[in-house]
C-alpha cells in the first residue's frame, strides 16, 4: 500500500472518533473532534494531490477515496443535525438523542438562532446518494464523471460549514464550563455563527446547482 492510500485509510480510521466526540459534553473532547476534523479535511486534499504528483494512482485508491468521503460526510452531518436540529423536529425523534440535542444552533450577528433543519440534511445526503448512483451508471457505459467547478466549490463551503459547527460545539461548551460572560466571547460566538450560517446557505445552493450541472452535462450518457 502506497503513502496516499495509507493516508486515505487513516482518514477512514479517524472518522468514527469525529462522529462520536461531539456527543460528549466536554470542551476538551469536542475540541479534539474539531482538531481531528481539520486533520481529516486537510488529508482529504493532500492524499489525492500526492497520488497524482507521485504517479501513484491505483484502483484501490479510486475505490477508497470516494468511500472515505461518503463516510466522513455522514460522520459529520449526523452529529451536526443531532446537536443543531430544531427542537421537536420529527426526524430527530427517530434517532438516538443526546440529552442536550438541539441545543447548539448557530447564533448570527442579528442575534437569530439558526438550526439545522431536516430538509437541509436530506438535500446534502440525497445529492451525494444520487451522484454516487449517477457516477456508477456513467462508469458502466465507459464514461468517467470528473469533478467540476461548482462541485469543488460546494465541497469547500461544506468544509467551512462543518468546521464552524465543530468549533462552535467546542467553544460554547468551553464557555459553559468556565462561566464566561464577557462581551468579547459573545462577539466571537456571533462571528462563528454567522460564518457557519452563511457557508451553510452557500453550500446548500451549490449542492443543488452542481447536481443540476452534472445532470445537464452527463444526463444523456446515463439515458
Amino acid at each position: 500500500m502506497n503513502l496516499p492510500n495509507s493516508i486515505t485509510v487513516g482518514r477512514i480510521a479517524l472518522t468514527p472518533l469525529v462522529a462520536w466526540l461531539p456527543f460528549v459534553h466536554s470542551a476538551t473532547l469536542r475540541g479534539l473532534a474539531f482538531v481531528l476534523f481539520l486533520v481529516v479535511a486537510i488529508s482529504d486534499h493532500y492524499d489525492g494531490k500526492l497520488a497524482r504528483s507521485r504517479n501513484q494512482i491505483t484502483d484501490l485508491g479510486r475505490l477508497l477515496d470516494p468511500l472515505a468521503d461518503k463516510i466522513f460526510l455522514l460522520a459529520t452531518f449526523i452529529p451536526m443535525y443531532m446537536l443543531q436540529a430544531p427542537r421537536g423536529e420529527w426526524l430527530g425523534q427517530l434517532l438516538p438523542r443526546a440529552a442536550e440535542s438541539s441545543g447548539y444552533p448557530f447564533v448570527t450577528w442579528a442575534a437569530v438562532s439558526v438550526p439545522f433543519p431536516w430538509w437541509v440534511l436530506f438535500i446534502v445526503l440525497g445529492r451525494e446518494a444520487a451522484m454516487t448512483w449517477f457516477r456508477h451508471a456513467a462508469n458502466a457505459k465507459g464514461v468517467v464523471i470528473s469533478a467540476i467547478g461548482p462541485g469543488k466549490a460546494k465541497a469547500t463551503f461544506q468544509y467551512i460549514w462543518v468546521g464552524a459547527a465543530y468549533f462552535w460545539f467546542a467553544f460554547r461548551t468551553w464557555v459553559e464550563e468556565h462561566g464566561f460572560t464577557d462581551r468579547g466571547w459573545d462577539q466571537l460566538a456571533l462571528m462563528v455563527g454567522s460564518v457557519g450560517t452563511l457557508s451553510m446557505a452557500i453550500a446548500v445552493v451549490l449542492t443543488v446547482w452542481s447536481f443540476v450541472v452534472y445532470v445537464r452535462r452527463y444526463g444523456s450518457v446515463v439515458r
